[in-house]
């Protein structure tokens, strides 16, 4: 595609057996597609769903909606179907976003006024979750925006939101030449994408509002501790030699075990969903020189149960505090405190 008629985005969906999330997802995108001054692209990679995808697809397609569907002869797994939706991607910039994800109302247009004010390498956003309606859920608060001529200062501010697909925008003008297959493996694609293009990019946008919103707790089937300690950590390890600071990684190690770890632990010792021992190990070879490791997630492990799902919800509330999730989480249980009193 000759790059002056190339679309501002792409919004990749990366799609299987989720039917129902994606119709919901892409209405809530063309909802809001008259708004736009510049192109869009809505790409869907459908990894051979049984389900009846294809169909809701073929039902927007014959409306004349601006969709690539691309649907595979075979289910080649997560990572190949995500790096799939970037390499495919027409856009300037790539969101490859959650098929149970939401675009909020309104927000669309916002970013595309933010990616057409220059070419940033990567652009977040902020994302809450919902448990009923995105809408009644929806934490508030004002905006700012923070651009990033340094790299590393960026990589920092991201932190654990690195870790989510869905908030995520990537400039392919700085990735050209990159194959996303070359970071299959880890569950993690995404990452990859994220810090190659923001070392690379003079500048980046970080953008504190909630833009995204997505389902709680609908995702799985995978170990906690390997993909979101081991394998996100090897991915952070390998950009110490392509300009990522180890003070920038320490950072951003204490800021996930503060505001991130905390909760996912916590889970594992309410849901059982994965061997504690293998966790703790992986967690402690990992992070036994911190001490936010020691103080903040450790102790979720070791305790008995009772006293460590105590000590949980404490770690969790100050972590949010201290890494400015606070509202969200005042919204969460404004939400269910407001379900519980109806019921």
């Amino acid at each position: 595609m000759n790059k002056e008629n190339r679309p501002l985005l792409t919004i990749a969906i990366p799609t299987w057996n989720r039917a129902n999330y994606l119709v919901k997802n892409i209405e809530q995108i063309v909802s809001q597609l008259g708004e736009l001054t510049y192109p869009i692209e809505i790409l869907v990679s459908d990894n051979c769903s049984s389900d009846n995808t294809k169909d809701c697809v073929d039902e927007f397609l014959n409306k004349g909606l601006p969709i690539r569907y691309i649907r595979n002869s075979e289910n080649i797994g997560p990572d190949l179907n995500i790096a799939q939706c970037f390499n495919q991607a027409a856009g300037q910039y790539v969101l490859i976003f959650g098929d149970d994800d939401l675009l909020i109302d309104g927000s669309l247009k916002h970013l595309e006024s933010l990616l057409a004010r220059k070419n940033y390498g990567v652009v977040s956003v902020r994302a809450y979750g919902y448990d009923f309606d995105f809408r009644d859920e929806y934490p508030g608060g004002s905006e700012k925006l923070y651009e990033f001529a340094n790299s590393n200062e960026f990589i920092i501010k991201l932190g654990k939101f690195s870790t989510l697909i869905s908030v995520n925008i990537i400039s392919k003008d700085y990735l050209q030449g990159v194959d996303a297959n070359d970071y299959c493996g880890t569950n993690l694609v995404h990452i990859d994408l994220i810090y190659s293009a923001a070392l690379k990019a003079p500048v980046n946008l970080y953008v504190d509002s909630y833009l995204v919103a997505y389902k709680r707790n609908n995702s799985g089937g995978y170990s906690f501790s390997d993909v979101f300690v081991d394998k996100f950590g090897a991915i952070v390890d390998k950009y110490i030699d392509s300009g990522l600071s180890v003070d920038t990684k320490y950072k951003l190690e204490s800021d996930m075990l503060i505001g991130y770890y905390p909760y996912y632990v916590l889970r594992l010792r309410l849901q059982g969903t994965e061997d504690l021992s293998i966790a703790y190990s992986r967690f402690n070879a990992r992070f036994s020189q911190h001490w936010t490791f020691h103080c903040f997630v450790a102790p979720i492990f070791k305790l008995p149960k009772g006293l460590a799902i105590i000590y949980g919800a404490i770690s969790v509330f100050i972590g949010r505090v201290l890494t400015g999730d606070f509202r969200r989480g005042c919204a969460f249980v404004w939400v269910r405190l407001g379900k519980f009193i109806r019921h």
